[in-house]
């Protein structure tokens, strides 16, 4: 059904590489929206011991004062953790839940702004009445200001430390001949599909062989889609193989001091 609600996302590139999400429920949203306002009151508390001083100056200054700030503070903090930490304020790291674009693509300002201020709404009448009864009645649980940014929330728990020893190998790597694409790709490959991949190599002598073959064939096409290395460094070169080779460039460092270190993918970062 079209309207069904789902406890998880699924994306799919064009490559037929598809990654499973799950989707944050209101309760635990709720449950981050109290650490931040915990956090928003905190900060305000500070801030007005240090504007209690301009009520010498004027009592009706000192309070327009302090309405500005309950303002841009209660606003201005969401919008500048999500963007910053790339959709995490410190209740959603904390619950482990980020703010993320509908389509998997990258969360712009834009976004992040409109959602935000939509809060206003959705805290309507209080507590967040009506945003918690748009996340029930939403198949993908998202409040107004979600809709209106074309966003949603999910669960992003930190993956495992990988077995890099058991994918991976001693080989020649063909793609470390190229410094700066072989940088380029690791600023361009999404967590999720490291991880993948990293699954896929990991278990490929457990997958039926025409399975194998296609797997490594879609996620080859994938990583070939993101940085276009040259002939010479792709060929005799089987899909398997480069996979293996990405993954390589991803997850383990250089010894090189000039080569910027391998990312290790973390929930944490926003």
């Amino acid at each position: 059904m079209a309207g069904e609600r789902s406890a998880s996302l699924t994306l799919r590139t064009p490559e037929g590489v598809a990654f499973s999400l799950r989707l944050a429920g209101p309760v635990s949203r709720f449950l981050a929206w109290l650490v931040d306002i915990a956090c928003i009151g905190a900060a305000l508390q500070l801030l007005r011991v240090v504007v209690s001083l301009s009520t010498a100056v004027s009592l009706d200054f000192g309070m327009a004062v302090n309405l500005l700030l309950d303002f841009l503070v209660s606003i201005g903090y969401a919008i500048l953790l999500e963007w910053f930490w790339r959709g995490q304020t410190l209740g959603k790291r904390l619950l482990g839940l980020r703010v993320m674009d509908v389509q998997g693509l990258r969360l712009q300002f834009s976004q992040v702004v409109i959602r935000n201020l939509l809060r206003a709404v959705d805290s309507l009448p209080l507590c967040y009445l009506v945003g918690g009864l748009a996340c029930l009645i939403s198949r993908r649980a998202q409040r107004l200001g979600d809709f209106a940014a074309n966003t949603l929330v999910i669960r992003h728990r930190a993956p495992l430390q990988p077995n890099l020893e058991r994918a991976l190998s001693d080989k020649f790597n063909s793609l470390r001949e190229n410094p700066v694409l072989a940088s380029r790709l690791r600023q361009k490959v999404p967590a999720e599909a490291a991880y993948l991949a990293l699954r896929a190599l990991s278990r490929r002598d457990e997958l039926d062989p025409g399975a194998r073959v296609e797997l490594f064939r879609e996620l080859a096409g994938y990583f070939r889609g993101l940085v276009r290395f040259p002939a010479e460094a792709l060929e005799g070169v089987t899909d398997e193989r480069f996979v293996q080779n990405v993954v390589d460039v991803v997850f383990r460092p250089r010894p090189d001091p000039l080569e910027p270190v391998a990312f290790a993918p973390v929930a944490g970062e926003a």
